[in-house]
């Protein structure tokens, strides 16, 4: 007979040979299953790499550090974080890094904790074995690059919305991420909370009728937008910070004098870093359009947009904009920048109003929101927030709430947009074949030329 070591051991091989084999990605062994219910096992743990330590990045390394199952090891920003922000704050590799091993520093009972590592170049910690997903929280022009880099390299991903900033580099991720089997979470949170999968699960089950428009609110009102839509001055040249390696922080983008205004936070608002409003809270909100409508693995047949930009300064992102879009159904979405920051499902029967950011709900007939969704009805789901189901899929290798190709399609939409406002025209778009049909200038821009040495 043999000894209960023996078989846990061949129980381990075959389990794991056995999920490699057919599926090709990492297999966590429960370690009740190994007679350890009482000893967290560090065939359990979920080693994670964070890449971004902005505001953002720092708080969802935050987020995936306190799930039971994780171990951060390693962070990686083109910032040490010597030098202060222009907000007054510190971020950056070094900074996490203390974040990260004073926190574990706080913990009793975990597994032995060999300390975090910082890098400044995010190729070395894609080369480590040891780690199992990592976060992409860097400003937007690097998301598509890092996240094909890292599922080619074997890891699970959870990153910033937008996914890209590019609809070419959209679908480079998508293939990358399924070719190697790969969990990616997109981080468009709105979609994980209750009352906005109830709000969708609603209109997806014909209770406001047959739906005939959904009305996008994208307000320009906050103090960032306001202070984007003054600075029309040029910006001064300035030395680059200590610990900044501001080349690599451009990285596939043309090459552009150093000022401060470039570069943390104020990235959002210039084309060649980030889509300004549109891809910013409009990722949130024309996500969750998409939920309900159920549409997420296509999008509209047409667009229109017009909007205003500064005309001079570093800014040149859209602030004030107006866009109509059709879907093959007859659907249309409508956007302006009216208050307040949500979206508002029509139908023939009444309607659906969510509020952005917290998921408010309003409705007509307002008795709409007492409704319990029935087991004939449409169900969405639910989870305990958004970077707790991401890890959970981890381990089960089921399809998160904002997968690859739901980032991309919605991150596809709110880039069709800016192009049509850059080109003054009303876009024809095959969703199947990712074309604009009636505009080859407009199509040439689903991608963009990338500076030597990065590419696809």
């Amino acid at each position: 007979m043999r000894s209960n070591k023996t078989s846990r051991r061949d129980f381990i091989r075959r389990a794991a040979g056995a999920s490699a084999g057919a599926f090709g990605f990492p297999y966590f062994v429960p370690s009740a299953a190994l007679g350890m219910a009482d000893q967290t096992g560090a065939n359990r743990r979920i080693v994670v790499g964070c890449i971004g330590l902005g505001g953002q990045g720092t708080g969802i390394m935050k987020a995936l550090m306190n799930q039971p199952e994780t171990q951060v090891v390693a962070v990686c920003d083109v910032d040490q974080g010597i030098t202060m922000t222009p907000g007054g704050k510190q971020q950056g590799s070094e900074v996490a890094k203390k974040v990260v091993e004073d926190y574990y520093a706080s913990k009793k009972n975990l597994p032995a904790y060999k300390g975090c590592d910082a890098y400044d170049d995010f190729r070395k910690l894609l080369d480590r074995k040891d780690i199992d997903v990592v976060s992409v929280t860097t400003p937007d022009h690097w998301h598509g690059l890092i996240s094909v880099a890292a599922a080619k390299a074997g890891k699970d991903i959870y990153c910033e919305k937008p996914l890209v900033n590019t609809i070419v580099e959209g679908r480079a991720v998508c293939e990358a991420v399924r070719q190697n089997k790969r969990i990616l979470q997109t981080g468009s949170h709105e979609r994980s909370n209750p009352k906005i999968r109830f709000a969708c699960e609603l209109v997806r089950s014909g209770r406001i009728g047959k739906i005939h428009t959904v009305r996008i609110n994208l307000p320009m009102s906050d103090s960032h937008h306001k202070k984007v839509i003054s600075m029309t001055d040029p910006q001064p040249e300035m030395a680059v910070p200590e610990g900044f390696d501001y080349d690599f922080w451009l990285g596939p983008i043309p090459k552009a004098y150093y000022t401060e205004k470039r570069c943390h936070f104020w990235w959002r608002f210039i084309l060649a870093t980030g889509g300004g409003e549109m891809t910013d809270r409009g990722a949130h909100v024309i996500d969750i359009a998409q939920l309900g409508l159920g549409t997420d693995n296509t999008g509209p047949i047409e667009l229109f947009a017009k909007g205003e930009r500064n005309k001079t300064g570093l800014f040149d992102t859209f602030m004030q904009f107006k866009f109509d879009c059709r879907y093959a159904n007859g659907v249309r979405m409508i956007g302006s920048n009216d208050e307040p920051r949500g979206l508002k499902f029509e139908g023939d029967k009444g309607w659906i109003f969510i509020h952005i950011h917290g998921g408010k709900l309003e409705a007509e007939p307002a008795s709409l929101l007492n409704e319990k969704i029935g087991a004939f009805d449409t169900h969405l789901g639910r989870t305990e927030n958004h970077q707790r189901q991401f890890i959970e899929c981890v381990k089960s290798r089921k399809t998160p709430f904002a997968p690859a190709e739901v980032g991309h399609r919605t991150a596809s939409i709110c880039h069709l947009l800016n192009i049509a406002m850059i080109t003054e025209s009303s876009l024809k778009w095959d969703p199947v074949a990712e074309k604009i049909t009636n505009n080859e200038a407009a199509n040439g821009m689903l991608a963009r030329p990338m500076r030597a040495p990065w590419h696809l």
